[in-house]
């Protein structure tokens, strides 16, 4: 069972850009289908949509699909995130 705080930060991770399924799985432990899951029980059919149009086919959001030279998770520019499992370098 996931926090209410969990559950809010998934979902701001989902809705980054350049944040990859990756980096939810390897923080939450969910796969990008349970991803997508928790993203329809916790939105509005609205917000979902407008989610799912956006996220499906973005390079960012796959790892596979990001350029080589692209190896971290966050942006080098991202200030420390509260309660974030990822150390810094």
């Amino acid at each position: 069972m996931r926090t209410a705080e969990d559950i809010n930060r998934i979902i701001e991770m989902a809705w980054e850009d350049r944040t990859p399924f990756d980096a939810i799985e390897f923080q939450f432990g969910l796969s990008e289908k349970e991803v997508i899951e928790l993203m329809r029980h916790h939105l509005k059919a609205s917000s979902w949509k407008l989610w799912r149009a956006r996220v499906q086919g973005r390079s960012t959001k796959h790892r596979a699909k990001r350029l080589n030279e692209v190896n971290r998770f966050k942006c080098s520019r991202q200030r420390t995130i509260s309660k974030n499992k990822i150390s810094k370098r």
